[in-house]
């Protein structure tokens, strides 16, 4: 939590109080590299998860004031630059931008606006280690002081959503949408075939809605491209006959044919290898 102030504030991507995916590791000096890679491969399976293939990697330095050794900082320093050229990643200096207890990575991905906005952060402590008094006891038996190594994968959880709305433009990855699949029965004689089909669909796992008002079919399609839902199932007197369904995607006009099984069976391919849908194109 802080208190900015309102005019820096930006909706869900600069809050006054936010959550964030901290946590700690500690290592020995000599394990900072290899800890540090290990953190950054997974920011970056998070990151293409998701779909964000366009980021800035920033080192920032040592700043005006800090606490530890300048021996600990250029260390410390060594290690994350070694870390960014083993992950053959392209990075900028940010010098003097660390934090007061040591060296850190920031990685900005980019918004629909062409904005950059930060999110992963690998950051170096000396700090608190010293002043909770944390040792460890080497091989030789003598006492030595770990490293602390902050890591956020996501930064403010609050950002990340804000970025991944805006970078979707709200039409999510089937794996990601709140709602997955609608079903759209065309007159009230087909409710009890939704029924059916909505118990299948949400046994399997599933987040299913049905649209039961009386409306045209047509007008039930268009709304549920509005509201950007990944699958949309008409069921009318030909499917009930059939125990068939009528199913189109959210971006197509195309509809396909397919028995309930075959339906869940591709659609769970499809959640499993997380297909990562169309982004929105920056402006």
């Amino acid at each position: 939590y802080r208190y900015e102030r309102s005019g820096v504030l930006h909706g869900l991507l600069r809050v006054r109080g936010f959550t964030q995916d901290d946590a700690h590791l500690f290592c020995r000096p000599n394990q900072i590299e290899e800890e540090i890679i290990k953190v950054l491969n997974l920011i970056l399976f998070i990151l293409s998860s998701f779909g964000f293939d366009e980021y800035k990697v920033y080192l920032s330095t040592r700043p005006g004031k800090f606490v530890g050794s300048e021996e600990n900082w250029e260390q410390a320093t060594n290690a994350l630059k070694q870390a960014l050229e083993k992950s053959k990643l392209e990075y900028e200096i940010d010098p003097g931008e660390g934090v007061f207890y040591g060296p850190k990575i920031d990685i900005k991905i980019k918004d629909s606006l062409n904005r950059f906005w930060q999110v992963s952060t690998i950051q170096v402590d000396f700090n608190l280690p010293e002043r909770f008094g944390i040792n460890y006891i080497e091989e030789n038996g003598q006492r030595n002081r770990p490293i602390m190594l902050h890591r956020a994968l996501m930064g403010s959880l609050e950002r990340f959503f804000g970025c991944l709305v805006e970078h979707y433009a709200g039409a999510f990855p089937l794996w990601l949408a709140p709602v997955q699949v609608i079903l759209l029965p065309i007159t009230d004689q087909n409710q009890e075939y939704a029924d059916e089909v909505f118990k299948k669909l949400t046994n399997s796992g599933f987040r299913v809605e049905k649209d039961l008002r009386n409306e045209k079919i047509g007008f039930k399609i268009r709304e549920a491209q509005l509201q950007k839902i990944p699958y949309m199932v008409v069921l009318g007197e030909k499917e009930r006959a059939s125990n068939k369904l009528a199913v189109r995607k959210r971006r197509s006009k195309e509809t396909v044919t397919l028995s309930i099984d075959e339906f869940i069976d591709k659609i769970s391919l499809e959640v499993g290898e997380k297909h990562l849908g169309e982004a929105i194109q920056p402006i």
